[in-house]
């Protein structure tokens, strides 16, 4: 049975574990805790971009639902430790630990497909320093590809204005960050996905066809065709860019009648070659065939073709590799502690000073302030429970809580809030130009948290 986008459970095999899908001095900063008793002190974790990439005027949180699975994984079985105390990575009583180990803290976060802006906390860790200190590579291998994703592909869907567009970028990344990028952009408004596993294990939907190796595989075009719209029917899309455009587009109206679904062109001047099949396929009289443009395209190259008669899009390179920003440049940091394992043990914010690097301490609350049209005007990150008005939005959910998970949610609620999210920024959001956040960011000094 096929999921569907509406599922809530966990769908990614994890069988082998998450727990080896790290840094090792995640696990030497650990044993070194162990060692000085500080591992048990109480500490509070926080993921945020301290930019965003060039010209870019938001980002778009994805890959959260998958982080929860990968949470729920992370256990160190006989292998793991074996492969750990074998190579001298950690010693005994650390492995002793790390056989024991299960997250029970508790994590907050944005919630998947809202935006976010610089020092927006998007995820917040807490939980003793050393099962926390644990979980930052994971999260931050998770995040920064799946935002960096999500972020160029909402680009993308805006610049294209309704038209639908199709993700078809398996080829060039790996096979499993394929599944990923397939999974992110669908949250940021991509219609389909050429990848089955996203299909299969997300319930993205799928749509594909044919490659030029088909056409060439046959005596002629024309047989192509006809043994395309044999097996799919006349609904198909076919592909009119092997040989001679115009030539291909006659053939197939002949032989698929008004009834052709839609022609694909992968290559030439898009705007240029859309104009004439439009115009072919008025004067032959299949005024419903679609036509759809692929080929290197990215968010200007959309953008650029507004006014041509397309009907659709399929985006491959730039989408899998963020469309030129291919992480988030998200970290993980420390900004609060205690000072023993005592629950009651009070809570000391503590910071980076570093040059060019630092960070603010305590643990973050975030608002977004709406105006009374409905439109983002701020972020107000606090250093405590921020005040907010009634049209005000609080942006961390609760994700995990005392390491059990509460946060998951269907791919179409994920898909739902972005489209909210997207509809309250305000219209300098959408330019492709460069630019600043389209929402700053506020930094205040709230109240004691409860």
């Amino acid at each position: 049975m096929v999921p569907t986008v509406g599922l809530k459970v966990p769908l990614v095999d994890l069988a082998d574990g998450t727990a080896l899908l790290t840094d090792q001095y995640e696990l030497t900063m650990l044993q070194a805790a162990l060692r000085s008793g500080t591992a048990d002190r109480r500490a509070v974790f926080e993921v945020f971009a301290r930019s965003l990439p060039a010209g870019r005027r938001y980002g778009v949180v994805a890959g959260v639902g998958r982080l929860l699975d990968a949470i729920e994984a992370f256990r160190f079985e006989a292998a793991e430790l074996e492969f750990l105390t074998a190579g001298g990575i950690v010693d005994e009583p650390t492995a002793r630990w790390l056989e024991k180990y299960r997250f029970t803290g508790n994590v907050w976060g944005y919630a998947e497909g809202d935006c976010y802006f610089p020092d927006s906390p998007i995820l917040v860790v807490e939980g003793t320093f050393g099962e926390a200190v644990l979980l930052e590579t994971l999260a931050l291998s998770i995040l920064n590809h799946d935002c960096a994703i999500a972020s160029a592909a909402s680009r993308m869907v805006q610049a294209a204005q309704g038209r639908p567009i199709i993700e078809m970028g398996s080829r060039r990344t790996h096979e499993r960050a394929a599944v990923a990028a397939a999974r992110a952009s669908y949250i940021s408004g991509f219609t389909t996905t050429s990848n089955l596993e996203a299909g299969r294990l997300y319930g993205v939907p799928t749509a594909g066809t044919s490659a030029h190796s088909f056409t060439l595989l046959h005596d002629s075009e024309r047989h192509a065709f006809e043994a395309q719209l044999a097996s799919l029917g006349d609904g198909t899309t076919l592909l009119v860019d092997t040989y001679d455009v115009e030539r291909a587009v006659r053939t197939a109206v002949e032989l698929a009648g008004p009834a052709l679904g839609a022609v694909r062109i992968d290559s030439g001047d898009l705007g240029v070659m859309a104009r004439r099949v439009r115009e072919q396929l008025d004067s032959l009289g299949a005024h419903g065939t679609r036509i759809v443009v692929t080929g290197d395209l990215d968010e200007y190259g959309i953008a650029a073709l507004a006014a041509a008669p397309v009907d659709g899009y399929g985006v491959g390179t730039s989408l899998v590799t963020g469309s030129g920003a291919p992480t988030a440049s998200l970290v993980y940091k420390l900004v609060a502690r205690s000072d023993g394992p005592d629950d009651a043990a009070p809570m000391r914010p503590v910071a980076k000073r570093s040059t060019g690097k630092p960070s603010r301490g305590g643990r973050k609350t975030a608002v977004r302030r709406i105006d009374g049209h409905g439109v983002a005007y701020a972020e107000t990150v606090s250093t405590g429970p921020a005040a907010h008005g009634p049209r005000d939005r609080v942006l961390q959910v609760p994700l995990v809580r005392d390491g059990e998970i509460v946060g998951r949610e269907s791919l179409q609620d994920a898909r739902d809030r972005h489209a909210r999210s997207i509809s309250e920024l305000p219209a300098t959001a959408l330019q492709l130009s460069k630019g600043e956040p389209a929402v700053p960011t506020e930094s205040v000094n709230g109240g004691p948290r409860p």
